[in-house]
């Protein structure tokens, strides 16, 4: 995720990110100008249509084209924002679910014991890294230190983030079995481990739903078709200025549907994605510094 002064307003404007719809757009934005550098030719020389041609005429279906398209390209934008927004929430979640879960850890296991305090220390710490490479269905491993190899066989799971959450409740049931934990410690440590496998579900929920593949479809080719009509509808009014404004409008629309279908997927490696491993370094840090292990003597 690109981090910015949103008060810079010169250094967003003239600053062209990874990211920025030009370069994406910048070979079919010339295919645009040539056609309508062609329509302009043979509207305006080949048949001399001027002002008072029945073209002009189309400028009022057109308009009304243009409120229904500006229409489809807000609920797009606004379905796409809201999937994003919800995948930040779910992942600020994580965060407090792993602190409230460390601070219990380290309030109810004694200081003595290392063995069960390490555990859940790396335990915690480890699940939203593997949260965030699930989600981004990377193929590559995780790489696992020394410290972290006792977590290897949730690696190899073929579901890790639920393998490593199993892992921990096992984890909590024999430390119940050995009179470590009372049942009602067992109960709410249960309900933060419960939390993890939401904030789980709700990223998978928004990564394998995407927009309806009908209503995506429909929203591009009526962005062509409209772009196709404009310098047909408009040349006889502003005759060759049509062209670079043909090309601008084309920009404009193309850009919101390509921001929408980057944005719609929160979990990718997009430069505008969310963070997650970012996110997940500083749960790492914070869980580190709250379940406290004592020195080893030299």
């Amino acid at each position: 995720m690109k981090y910015y002064d949103t008060k810079n307003w010169l250094g967003i404007l003239f600053r062209i990110s990874k990211s920025e719809t030009i370069k994406k757009l910048f070979l079919p934005m010339i295919v645009m100008g040539i056609y309508s550098c062609i329509v302009a030719f043979i509207e305006l020389k080949v048949f001399e249509i001027n002002e008072n041609h029945f073209l002009k005429d189309l400028s009022l279906i057109y308009s009304l084209l243009g409120f229904v398209l500006s229409l489809l390209l807000v609920f797009r934008t606004n379905t796409a924002y809201d999937r994003w927004w919800e995948g930040r929430k779910l992942w600020g979640q994580l965060v407090n679910d792993s602190r409230n879960f460390a601070i219990k850890i380290n309030a109810i296991l004694a200081n003595d014991d290392d063995y069960n305090r390490s555990f859940f220390r790396k335990s915690i710490s480890y699940f939203p890294h593997l949260l965030s490479r699930h989600l981004s269905k990377e193929s590559t491993e995780f790489a696992l230190d020394e410290s972290y190899n006792e977590l290897y066989d949730a690696e190899k799971a073929q579901h890790p983030p639920v393998s490593l959450v199993n892992m921990m409740m096992n984890r909590i049931l024999h430390l119940h079995r050995e009179n470590k934990i009372s049942g009602e410690q067992m109960i709410f440590l249960d309900k933060q481990l419960s939390g993890f496998l939401e904030v789980c579900g709700g990223c998978e929920r928004i990564k394998n739903t995407p927009i309806p593949f009908s209503y995506s479809s429909f929203v591009k080719k009526f962005i062509f078709t409209y772009v196709l009509i404009l310098p047909l509808s408009q040349v006889a009014t502003v005759g060759y200025a049509m062209i670079p404004l043909t090309v601008f409008v084309f920009y404009v629309l193309m850009s919101l549907e390509l921001i929408a279908e980057e944005i719609e997927d929160p979990f990718s490696n997009d430069e505008n994605d969310l963070p997650t491993e970012q996110m997940a370094q500083n749960i790492e840090k914070n869980v580190q510094q709250i379940i406290y292990l004592k020195p080893k003597n030299d």
